[in-house]
């Protein structure tokens, strides 16, 4: 009997990891995530951190409120405010008041947290290429159109990192 369960337990093992779509989408990512995070933290930083750094550097001239980047970048707005704390904390970002909502605040990086942002980000590229080796600059590409093609546009509910 236990022999029976084990060998079943096996097989769907292995239609999972080959076949399940969910499964495999989830563990690349999970992958990937980790790999970053790990490249993050030696620089003092998160890989949330970074993705907060890099949305606003790539803003530019936009300016936009603590909860407007947060709707965004698909990162709840409790979540938000933790990261930017750090950030500020760490003196990456400072929060100046929007000019048209007393209540809202508006991150901006500093000349210390764009240097960071940039050089994490050149880091973070090595990364990805360690994590995607094996596939080709095209097939990189490929997928990058292929999730663009199934992600929904729009709001994220809570967050997605």
């Amino acid at each position: 009997m236990e022999e029976t369960v084990s060998a079943e337990c096996t097989e769907a093992q292995r239609c999972l990891e080959h076949y399940d779509l969910n499964w495999l989408m989830s563990r690349a990512a999970h992958d990937l995530r980790q790999a970053m995070d790990a490249e993050a933290a030696t620089h003092g930083t998160t890989i949330r951190g970074q993705i907060v750094l890099t949305a606003i550097v790539q803003q530019r001239d936009q300016h936009l409120t603590q909860l407007a980047l947060s709707t965004r970048i698909g990162l709840d707005k409790t979540t938000m405010t933790a990261v930017l704390d750090k950030l500020e904390a760490q003196g990456l970002l400072v929060r100046t008041p929007d000019p048209n909502d007393r209540r809202a605040r508006i991150p901006v990086v500093t000349e210390q947290g764009r240097e960071l942002q940039a050089k994490l980000y050149r880091s973070l590229q090595d990364v990805e290429d360690r994590v995607f080796g094996d596939l080709t600059e095209d097939e990189r590409e490929h997928l990058r159109v292929l999730l663009r093609r199934i992600i929904t546009p729009g709001p994220v509910e809570g967050s997605c990192m």
